[in-house]
């Protein structure tokens, strides 16, 4: 078994690991920090049986990461791990893709649960969830945007997560070892694929992804 943690919070990478391995004792376990490590890990061919995935990361926008690590790795169950504990958000998590979810204040024991029933091929929410419905979750904004996410090769994301950060484009290029040219070769696709014209409408259309408090 080979299971990949992603969240920024070292403190907390450590202690969700102890607390797998505690259920699992024989499980590998690997670690990133960021979208763009957890791609780098992905891209060397090291794809895990399991990941376990924050949706606040270094790299992303709200569940553009899930949606898109989904879409470009579909064979690998994805359990969200995050403090959001809304049950909106959960539902929105579980539309766009996640096999499970694990709210920061469980109990370690539920994490063996979890993991076993997603391995399963089941969907795996804390008890105290109302029952799930996909009906109406995602509005028509965030699912267009969210298929138009998926349509996005993994470079074109990291770029278009960049711009989103404010970055121009010949930041961009030295962040990612790359020439300028081809990152305005990527922005052009990515706009074409986001069908928007510029990067004020790229990033206000991503808005559509974004993790709030919405109350059904």
């Amino acid at each position: 078994m080979n299971i990949l943690i992603v969240d920024d919070h070292p403190l907390f990478r450590h202690a969700l690991t102890q607390a797998v391995r505690h259920c699992m004792p024989q499980v590998q376990i690997h670690e990133t920090a960021t979208v763009t490590e957890l791609y780098e890990h992905l891209e060397r061919g090291e794809e895990p049986d399991l990941v376990l995935l924050d949706l606040n990361l270094p790299g992303a926008s709200g569940f553009s990461a899930l949606v898109h690590v989904r879409a470009q790795y579909p064979s690998i169950p994805v359990i969200v791990v995050s403090a959001h504990e809304e049950t909106t958000i959960i539902q929105r998590a579980i539309a766009h893709g996640a096999m499970g979810y694990i709210p920061k204040s469980a109990n370690p024991n539920l994490i063996g649960e979890a993991i076993q029933h997603v391995l399963d091929g089941d969907i795996w929410l804390p008890a105290n969830l109302p029952p799930y419905s996909h009906k109406d979750i995602c509005s028509a904004d965030e699912t267009a945007l969210a298929e138009r996410i998926q349509s996005l090769t993994p470079q074109q994301f990291r770029v278009l997560m960049m711009v989103a950060e404010g970055l121009l484009n010949k930041q961009i290029a030295y962040e990612l070892d790359v020439s300028e040219a081809t990152i305005k070769a990527h922005v052009t696709a990515i706009f074409r694929k986001l069908n928007v014209q510029n990067r004020t409408q790229a990033v206000l259309a991503i808005g559509a992804l974004r993790i709030d408090e919405r109350k059904m």
